[in-house]
């Protein structure tokens, strides 16, 4: 008897239609960017070029991210598949508010410290891969912003884990291999904790897409499984974040690099692991979350503490800003431990408001070392004289980081602790304003000492500067480095003055995030 021949189509799981014009913009920054590092290796002999290349490519981003912002905002959440498999067989990448957002405000941190390099780092070191590492840094973290599948998006950790090791040895000095020892162990251990997860995760459900996972966990109802997932997923992405107990590492280690690293780490990095967490505990895993809130508003309390103490005690202003990043890390988790629409809100806008600041301030230190040649509070002093626009940027960055009106950290705390009132968690509240307290009080006395503080004691404050431990002068600031400051201080403060539209971008993302219902519509009902 003949065999018969069995046929199977496969064309209901592909994707059939042309893909739209506006849904290249869900790739074209991650596309960008990997050009632009591959063409900047190309250049690695010509370290003049190379600033130029990336600014160039960057700026594409930058258009691309606000083109995708508005499509998004004006058409939901977009998704776009690879290799024409519909999902879950095929990867997407899918834009919502929250990840759109993220994505822009980081391709603007970057291209100022982009253009910040241009007068920081060597051309030895520019040689050494420099401006590859930093859009591949790019790459990684606009891939983890935009993926709408969580293997993937631990594929983007990695890029962007490897090009952060390459960026933190430059200079291969003792003081920078130290700290990448520190800060590769932790972040090592959190990236196989996360894919340990992730594989149980596949295990229970059958599936890596988020918008599948989002469907099938409801049938769970908060089960033990998909707790303990939750609770493996929070200590990884905690971890990544430097929440305490498990942020040792990060003023161990910021220290350590070039400043204008440093910035890129403060605002980006950090903000990755935040946004897992909003993705995970809000999208993906609401039982768990509920069944964790208490502890991740401990957490969010402890670390907030911790941030806002250790700054207070410091007298390095690289160390100060360390702990100010931690300080900043937990008002956004306590926004995800709260939980409802209000307080996630918040913590949408805090990300977004965190990515300028901690750039623009670590910046601002390493002007302030070209002005006064140390990075010591007691040593520096009475920058004001040297620099009185300085001075004003400084004080409203610090203002600003502070959470202080009439700037965009205001609105993201108020946000905050409206949402935590409004969840009777007044004790997180409680948490935010005390810390909020305190860092107050530690950028007052960082202002205070390096910018106003005169000579001795007989001499009168904010009339005369200390004495410079270097041979940096104010005529030195070249454009290259008033620019990325100017133009983060002026985003602030417009953020500041006029919050409507950042906050209905805030809201919306929220509400995608708590009531999934767009997202996965957009992934099975709307892909193409």
């Amino acid at each position: 008897m003949a065999a018969t021949k069995t046929t199977v189509d496969i064309t209901a799981a592909m994707v059939t239609e042309a893909v739209p014009l506006a849904d290249w913009l869900l790739v074209a920054p991650v596309l960008l960017t990997m050009a632009g590092g591959a063409i900047s290796i190309i250049f690695r002999k010509k370290p003049q070029t190379q600033p130029w290349i990336a600014i160039s490519i960057i700026s594409l981003v930058i258009l691309s991210n606000i083109g995708l912002l508005t499509h998004v905002l004006n058409n939901g959440v977009v998704t776009m598949v690879m290799g024409s498999w519909l999902p879950p067989f095929g990867i997407a990448f899918t834009a919502d508010p929250l990840g759109a957002l993220l994505a822009l405000t980081a391709s603007i941190a970057t291209l100022c410290v982009a253009v910040f390099a241009m007068n920081s780092i060597a051309e030895s070191e520019r040689r050494y891969g420099f401006y590859p590492f930093l859009m591949m840094l790019l790459c990684g973290v606009t891939g983890s912003f935009l993926t709408g599948d969580i293997f993937n998006l631990y594929v983007w950790f990695e890029v962007l884990l490897i090009s952060s090791f390459g960026m933190q040895i430059l200079g291969n000095e003792k003081v920078q291999i130290d700290g990448a020892v520190k800060y590769a162990v932790l972040n090592l251990i959190a990236t196989t904790l996360f894919l340990a997860s992730t594989g149980l995760l596949y295990g229970l459900v059958g599936t890596l897409n988020m918008a599948d996972i989002a469907g099938k966990l409801k049938a769970f109802d908060g089960s033990g499984p998909v707790l303990g997932l939750a609770a493996l997923y929070f200590l990884a992405f905690a971890m990544k974040a430097a929440a305490f107990p498990v942020n040792f590492w990060l003023p161990a280690s910021y220290h350590t690099p070039r400043l204008v690293v440093a910035a890129i780490f403060a605002g980006l990095l950090t903000k990755v692991g935040v946004y897992a967490l909003l993705r995970v505990m809000v999208l993906l895993m609401p039982e768990g979350r509920d069944w964790l809130a208490t502890l991740i508003g401990l957490v969010a309390i402890a670390t907030m503490l911790t941030g806002s103490l250790g700054a207070l005690a410091q007298t390095d202003i690289r160390r100060l800003m360390a702990y100010l990043v931690i300080a900043g890390i937990g008002a956004m988790l306590a926004g995800i431990a709260v939980g409802n629409e209000v307080a996630v809100s918040g913590a949408i806008f805090y990300s977004m408001h965190s990515v300028l600041i901690m750039t623009a301030l670590y910046l601002l230190v390493a002007f302030m070392f070209q002005m006064s040649g140390t990075f010591s509070l007691r040593e520096i002093g009475g920058l004001y004289v040297r620099t009185p626009l300085g001075a004003v940027i400084g004080l409203i960055l610090l203002l600003a980081v502070a959470g202080l009106p009439p700037f965009s950290g205001f609105w993201a705390k108020l946000l905050l602790v409206a949402g935590a009132l409004e969840a009777d968690r007044g004790w997180v509240a409680a948490g935010i304003l005390v810390s909020g307290l305190l860092t107050t009080i530690a950028v007052g006395r960082l202002w205070i000492f390096a910018f106003w503080r005169g000579g001795n004691e007989h001499t009168v404050d904010g009339i005369q500067a200390l004495p410079i431990a270097g041979s940096a002068e104010a005529s030195e600031i070249s454009w290259s480095i008033w620019l990325p400051l100017i133009l983060l201080t002026t985003l602030i403060v417009l953020i500041g003055i006029l919050p409507e539209s950042m906050m209905s971008v805030a809201d919306y993302g929220a509400k995608t995030l708590i009531d999934p219902t767009a997202y996965i519509g957009s992934v099975f009902g709307g892909s193409r």
